[in-house]
């Protein structure tokens, strides 16, 4: 059938409306595609959300470009690579003011841009490991499915990932004890430091194995020198209701994390733990939420190793960082004027609602699940002049923007950040004031 793209949607495809038979008026979503085009798609057989296929593209965009990487459109990990990246900042910018407008907030300021290579950017990389005709590969899952794809290459990571990746199965092949342990293992994580001086190798075995990870690492260190440290930690299948389980640590080798600068600090991140995946935009998003703000009290909810936490505590006489997973960050954010809280956001801010100590700011960054109800409730009750939210997720950001708005706040400034070029994600900082 063919089809007019009207627009594009969160999450990657556009939209199309059937113009013929019983089904006429209904929504096609097609991936890889864009705007205005003209196309020849086919529904595909038991799809519930109309996803169609694309066949072929009768009228392109001026907006289409040949994409960068060989495995895009089979892989699930890129979405736009087919669009040129002016045209990628323009579809998100549109995609995240219709999400905010739908979700009631009608008055909204102009939406600031703020980009940077779009090639390269990834700090970090999970890899499957498989064997594919009695070779080791590496690879993603094809797209929509937890099929293997082998890859040879990902222009969205750092050089060094990708360096470090192929080293890995250049030590298998040369050493076969090397390759008995690698053929236990089914994912390997890699986390660079921002300028590829530094690297963790995190690696996941499907059984406990003899030992094997040093001698392994000691040849790594040969072929990668920016190598730290690695680990290893046993990971098992889903357990009931597709529960996943929590890897189980094993062997370690070297350093058990790197230091990081970004935005003129060094944040201790220990091997597995969480920090902003853009290397060319940490210090842009820093500046965003803490430049220009001072006062006697800030606090910074969800802080993980304390990336805002840092850069607020240089204007303000006193910052809370909290965090769940916080052993990194009471480890590391500490003296004058600096308190370190290891609880939910929801936990501290139940305690703390009752108490006098009123903050100037709250900053918070939360998971895609957003910081939610009771959150926001509690955020009006302790009616804070400014928050700054930062947002992975339109759609929970939109829900949240919502509650605080009615509690009585006001959007004064949104920025798309983009740190996930070539995907649909979105990266939104949201300034409120009272």
């Amino acid at each position: 059938m063919k089809l007019q793209i009207e627009k594009l949607v969160y999450g990657g495809p556009g939209v199309a409306h059937l113009s013929e038979g019983t089904a006429a008026g209904e929504a096609v979503l097609v991936p890889f595609t864009l705007q205005g085009e003209l196309i020849e798609a086919s529904l595909l057989e038991q799809n519930k959300s109309n996803e169609a296929s694309l066949l072929h593209v009768l009228d392109a965009s001026g907006d289409r470009v040949q994409p960068r990487c060989v495995h895009f459109g089979e892989c699930g990990g890129c979405h736009y690579q087919h669009a040129d990246y002016p045209a990628q900042k323009k579809i998100k910018i549109s995609i995240l003011r219709e999400t905010l407008e739908r979700a009631g907030l009608k008055t909204l300021p102009e939406i600031q841009s703020h980009t940077a290579d779009p090639w390269g950017y990834r700090n970090r990389m999970r890899l499957r490991v498989k064997k594919v005709d009695s070779t080791l590969r590496v690879g993603y899952n094809r797209r929509g499915t937890n099929e293997f794809l082998p890859i040879q290459e990902c222009p969205i990571t750092a050089p060094l990932l990708w360096r470090a990746a192929q080293s890995v199965l250049q030590a298998a092949v040369e050493d076969s004890m090397i390759q008995r342990w690698i053929d236990n293992v089914s994912d390997i994580e890699l986390f660079t430091s921002g300028d590829e001086t530094k690297l963790q190798m995190s690696l996941f075995v499907l059984k406990q194995q003899q030992p094997g990870l040093a001698s392994f690492c000691e040849r790594m260190k040969q072929l990668v020198p920016e190598l730290v440290g690695a680990g290893s930690s046993l990971i098992k299948p889903p357990g009931p209701q597709r529960q996943i389980q929590k890897p189980y640590p094993l062997e370690s080798w070297g350093a058990s994390g790197l230091s990081y600068h970004a935005a003129g600090e060094d944040y201790w991140v220990s091997r597995g733990g969480f920090f902003q995946v853009n290397r060319f935009l940490v210090d842009e998003l820093v500046e965003i939420v803490a430049t220009n703000r001072q006062g006697t009290l800030a606090w910074d909810l969800f802080a993980g190793v304390g990336l805002f936490s840092r850069a607020l505590a240089k204007k303000f006489a006193q910052v809370v960082a909290v965090e769940v997973a916080g052993s990194d960050l009471v480890n590391s954010f500490k003296g004058p004027g600096k308190r370190a809280v290891e609880a939910t956001a929801v936990e501290f801010l139940r305690h703390t609602a009752v108490q006098r100590d009123r903050p100037q700011l709250i900053v918070m960054d939360p998971p895609r699940a957003g910081v939610g109800a009771e959150v926001c409730s509690l955020l009006a009750r302790v009616s804070a002049p400014e928050l700054v939210y930062v947002s992975c997720d339109p759609v929970t950001l939109g829900r949240d923007l919502k509650m605080l708005v009615d509690a009585g706040y006001r959007v004064e400034q949104l920025h798309s950040v983009d740190l996930f070029p070539q995907t649909f994600h979105l990266e939104t900082v949201v300034v409120l004031r009272r």
